[in-house]
């Protein structure tokens, strides 16, 4: 893809697959649907093709990306498993919840996958598309999510065609993703500790109940996607916990108050996180030059939604 032609889009079904690992086989670019959000994949033992997902989406080359795997002996071969990711992998692969550990030396993976580290962040994703696009393929993923970086990320494919139109080679359409924010980010450390770095869907309360301890702080270092301090950012001024707007704010609403766009006027909590992102988007392109959004209890996936916001207005 040079940027010259137009992006494909394909149907979600058996022919759109089929064309989709024509693209990725010849080291191109194509959006994808998973459960979370749709990502950009490239094979992720081609360098060539990996490179060309750090210059579409303009993503610095110290952020490392997540690699999609069909299923968890796929990832054996990548990563090295202890017990207690093989606990986490059979509590909640396929899923939302992505593991850091360390890379195998004979993974085959690009070096850029990782961004130098010795250690591969790497899930098992729960979409039927995604997976038999993987099966089909027969070779593991990189796809961070599918936008210009640092811009709102996309959960349908419309959104995908608003920041890279004409900077990849294909979108797979499969409709809205249904969980709408990224996934839970896990790093597994010597000694039998752990670390949250990315929230997300599955909770550090989930994992902690799983492990029978709390996470211990992260190292402060990029490690994983999802850690720039700024991020998901609708390119407006953003204010948080506002009860009502500013004249020239466009509320973004959740629960009783209403705001412009509600997140969810039934005050739940997952289905707020399934809306942020096609909020966010709807408000960048409201005539009002400030967005405003209201509060947001940081229970459960509450506090993936507010870690994006508060990034979102870094």
């Amino acid at each position: 893809m040079t940027g010259k032609n137009a992006t494909e889009t394909l149907p979600a079904d058996a022919e759109g697959i089929a064309r989709a690992v024509a693209i990725l086989e010849s080291d191109g670019l194509v959006a994808v649907p998973t459960e979370t959000v749709y990502g950009l994949a490239a094979r992720a033992d081609r360098p060539e093709a990996v490179a060309k997902i750090y210059a579409a989406k303009g993503r610095p080359s110290f952020n490392p990306l997540i690699v999609h795997v069909a299923d968890r002996a796929a990832a054996g071969r990548l990563v090295e498993f202890d017990d207690r990711a093989q606990r986490l992998a059979d509590a909640f692969w396929p899923g939302p919840l992505t593991l850091v550990l360390p890379l195998r030396p004979d993974s085959g993976l690009a070096g850029a996958v990782t961004a130098g580290l010795p250690t591969l962040a790497v899930r098992v994703p729960d979409h039927p598309v995604m997976l038999e696009l993987l099966r089909r393929l027969g070779s593991p993923l990189a796809a961070p999510s599918a936008n210009a970086s640092e811009t709102v990320s996309p959960t349908s494919a419309a959104h995908v065609r608003k920041t890279l139109e004409g900077r990849i080679d294909a979108v797979i359409d499969a409709g809205e993703t249904r969980r709408g924010v990224e996934s839970t980010i896990v790093a597994l450390r010597e000694g039998g500790s752990w670390s949250l770095l990315r929230e997300g869907p599955i909770s550090a309360a989930e994992i902690a109940a799983l492990f029978g301890r709390e996470a211990v702080a992260a190292s402060g270092s990029v490690e994983a996607p999802g850690q720039m301090a700024r991020h998901y950012a609708p390119g407006k001024p953003m204010r948080l916990d506002a009860i009502r707007a500013e004249e020239d704010e466009f509320l973004l609403g959740f629960g009783s108050i209403a705001g412009d766009w509600s997140l969810s006027r039934a005050g739940d909590l997952a289905e707020a996180a399934a809306r942020l992102y096609a909020g966010l988007h709807v408000a960048a392109e409201a005539d009002q030059p400030r967005i405003a959004v209201a509060p947001i209890p940081d229970d459960g996936i509450g506090r993936a939604i507010n870690d994006r916001l508060r990034r979102a207005a870094a």
